[in-house]
């Protein structure tokens, strides 16, 4: 099991992102399933579309309905995104990305991210493992 993060997501999506094989081949080794946080969906979404188009924000919605990857609401994880919000507030960590670290926390699984600034130092202290270490 991996959680995906937005940058994760972005580099799966795009087959010409310098990261696109890494991301496959991390998710490749960690198994299914392929957790994507709630939180992080409209994050996601403005990205896809402002980066890759339309088209690719219209497949990245199918492979959600088709359960290709796991759609994780997190409805008791807010006091954890909250406390995480104050604990790294230096980090500017935000909603998305609280919500990503809450969930692998919850599900002790890796988190798949090209964002290392805001993940490395939470990983650093032992809350989450990373699939691709930065």
């Amino acid at each position: 099991m991996i959680v995906v993060d937005t940058s994760g997501v972005l580099a799966l999506l795009d087959a010409d992102d310098p990261d696109h094989e890494r991301c496959v081949q991390a998710l490749s080794l960690g198994g299914a399933p392929f957790v994507v946080p709630a939180g992080i969906l409209g994050e996601a979404g403005y990205l896809i579309e402002a980066k890759l188009g339309t088209r690719a924000l219209a497949g990245f919605v199918d492979e959600l309905q088709s359960r290709a990857f796991a759609l994780d609401c997190g409805e008791d994880d807010f006091a954890v995104i909250a406390s995480l919000l104050e604990r790294y507030a230096d980090l500017r960590l935000g909603l998305a990305d609280a919500a990503v670290v809450a969930c692998a926390e919850r599900r002790g699984a890796p988190v798949l991210t090209l964002d290392f600034r805001d993940f490395a130092p939470i990983a650093r202290e032992g809350r989450i493992a990373l699939s691709l270490p930065g």
